[in-house]
């Protein structure tokens, strides 16, 4: 099949974007890496009637720090961020995560925002960003407005991003310099394919080796990727112990509900929910411990 008609608009910078957004509203989608979009369009699940093609605004391909957060834009490449840096030793999960999404021809093309924005529950970004506390910023003619990631994602492919607003960035904050540890692990039937489940751990250990801070999300096991807070608060305060660790990773899966599908049963999505929180705690730990930082 082919795209059904629509205009095509190029948008030199940030304001024009968000002016034709102010314009189109819902008729419109943006078009950044594509690696969603134009396979929805190819298949007419998208038909969009004005497409904004956002790749000639440079100003969005940016990956910088800024007040004790990692900023990410718009244009910046799934692979440039897996590469960075800046990334890797700011904020180890993020560029853990983003070496485990499909294939590097993918992420060298598709956008670290994108991904974020599309909202897919089994995805790796949404559901570090969840993890790390991170934000999605939005500019619209209205104005600009930054969103938790808690907040930014409602259900499966679906955001609280308005119709007239461009996600223009992400901040992640800056892992702690020390005795900090993180975690993706995931389980996908074939490599390069969305994960049946996957988690994100990051904890911190306090001088005297407590837990002082411990953040767990899943993806792939709702609408949407959750937040693990009561295993996060039987942890934290806690000395790390292998007994404790696994209590936490049943607490984790305990509220879930996953649905089945081809690609597994709620049970075993429920079970592997255990498993990986449980491996990807204990790697968290030994890496604070041991005073490696992730990927």
């Amino acid at each position: 099949m082919k795209p059904a008609p629509f205009a095509y608009v190029a948008a030199r910078t940030t304001d024009e974007a968000v002016d034709q957004l102010a314009q189109h509203g819902d008729d419109a989608r943006i078009l950044a890496g594509g690696q969603s979009l134009v396979r929805l369009m190819n298949t007419r699940l998208a038909a969009p009637a004005v497409l904004i093609d956002i790749n000639p605004a440079e100003e969005l391909d940016r990956i910088a720090t800024r007040d004790g957060s990692i900023v990410i834009g718009a244009l910046t490449r799934q692979r440039a961020s897996e590469l960075s840096e800046t990334v890797r030793s700011s904020t180890p999960l993020f560029a853990e995560a983003g070496s485990l999404v499909a294939h590097p021809a993918v992420r060298s093309r598709g956008t670290v925002v994108g991904s974020v924005c599309f909202a897919d529950p089994s995805a790796e970004l949404p559901t570090a960003l969840l993890a790390l506390d991170g934000e999605v910023v939005a500019r619209s003619v209205r104005g600009e407005r930054v969103i938790p990631a808690d907040d930014f994602f409602l259900d499966a492919y679906e955001t609280s991003l308005a119709a007239d607003e461009l996600a223009v960035e992400i901040r992640i904050p800056e892992a702690p310099a020390s005795r900090a540890g993180s975690a993706f692990l995931e389980l996908s039937r074939r490599h390069g394919e969305l994960p049946v489940c996957g988690v994100a751990a990051t904890v911190t250990l306090d001088a005297s080796g407590q837990l002082s801070d411990v953040r767990l999300a899943l993806g792939s096991v709702a609408g949407r990727p959750v937040r693990a807070r009561a295993a996060e608060a039987a942890l934290t305060g806690t000395r790390p112990t292998a007994d404790g660790v696994r209590e936490a990773a049943l607490l984790a899966a305990a509220d879930l509900t996953p649905s089945s599908n081809c690609h597994g049963s709620a049970a075993f999505r429920k079970h592997l929910a255990t498993v990986l929180t449980q491996r990807a705690l204990t790697r968290a730990i030994a890496r604070a411990d041991g005073g490696q930082t992730g990927a």
